[in-house]
């Protein structure tokens, strides 16, 4: 297994997540709970441009209360759907994972947040191991098929 560890104390943990989108070539899965990004909304924008296939679970209350996540997901860019947690409506879908080609898998405290690259201390992990991969995709998939779309 090979492991990169991302501290934004350190550096730039969106810029990391640029160039991974940059040179991934057939999908990118990704369940996040918040995604107010737009330096990382216009990376994956410029993927599914290349042919990148692009799908984000979004926790539903974040998505309902951010005009920021909405605009940028208003343009049908990327296929979305919005989950909640275990417990139904008013849970949440709490994750932050992506997996990108299903060789890298990027998981951690990071939400996708101007405010995480600039104000907080956050935390990300790439990691290349199938069998980890394997069961993010599991649960990516389940998390998919239960989600709904707005």
């Amino acid at each position: 297994m090979t492991a990169e560890v991302l501290f934004t104390r350190e550096r730039s943990v969106a810029g990391r997540i640029e160039q991974l989108i940059k040179n991934t070539g057939a999908s990118f899965d990704a369940a996040l709970y918040r995604f107010t990004s737009d330096r990382l909304a216009h990376a994956l924008d410029e993927a599914q441009k290349r042919g990148v296939r692009t799908r984000l679970v979004l926790d539903r209350g974040k998505y309902e209360e951010s005009e920021t996540t909405r605009r940028l997901l208003a343009a049908g860019r990327f296929a979305f759907r919005l989950g909640h947690g275990r417990d139904g409506a008013g849970s949440k879908m709490h994750h932050k994972f992506a997996l990108l080609d299903d060789s890298a898998l990027l998981t951690g405290s990071y939400n996708w947040t101007t405010e995480s690259e600039e104000q907080n201390y956050e935390n990300l992990l790439v990691l290349r191991e199938p069998k980890l991969i394997a069961n993010y995709r599991a649960e990516f998939e389940a998390l998919w098929a239960e989600a709904s779309e707005t």
